[in-house]
């Protein structure tokens, strides 16, 4: 079963990105929900899903094999806040398992392995998106399932 598909845009003029006639990819269910969550939400000013278009990209070195690889991000946002003021999110979504250090088994498995490598390449690309929002005005922040659930 699929989980990607496209959502259509309520507030086509918040999103920044190349819309096709079909609307805006998403890669998975979570990233349908905050796709909803920003078109509908007034304090969104405008947003962008680069992962359909791969608008936008960061590089980072993979520690795995030492190679620079180009990270695209889920979301970038612009908010208005309570105290009205212009706030700029890069927005990553990630299974919780993934955003924390696989735990230790009695035996070690190749998929203990691959999830250490995950983990790792995660972290390199969390800490490359980081230092670009800093240089570029952007606040990174990792969402997981549990932020991501519409009630």
């Amino acid at each position: 079963m699929s989980y990607s598909g496209y959502y259509i845009l309520h507030h086509p003029e918040k999103y920044k990105g190349t819309l096709s006639e079909r609307g805006v990819k998403y890669l998975s269910l979570w990233e349908r929900n905050v796709i909803r969550i920003l078109d509908n939400n007034s304090n969104v000013l405008a947003w962008l899903a680069p992962t359909g278009n791969r608008e936008m990209t960061i590089p980072y070195i993979s520690p795995v094999d030492k190679k620079l690889h180009r990270y695209v991000p889920d979301f970038f946002v612009k908010v208005i806040d309570r105290n009205h003021e212009e706030k700029r999110y890069l927005l990553e979504i990630k299974p919780l398992r993934q955003t924390e250090p696989p735990k230790i088994p009695k035996r070690k498995t190749r998929a203990y392995y691959k999830a250490c490598q995950t983990y790792a390449i995660n972290i390199a690309k969390w800490q490359a998106a980081a230092k670009w929002c800093d240089s570029h005005h952007y606040t990174f922040k990792l969402m997981t399932e549990k932020e991501c659930e519409i009630s």
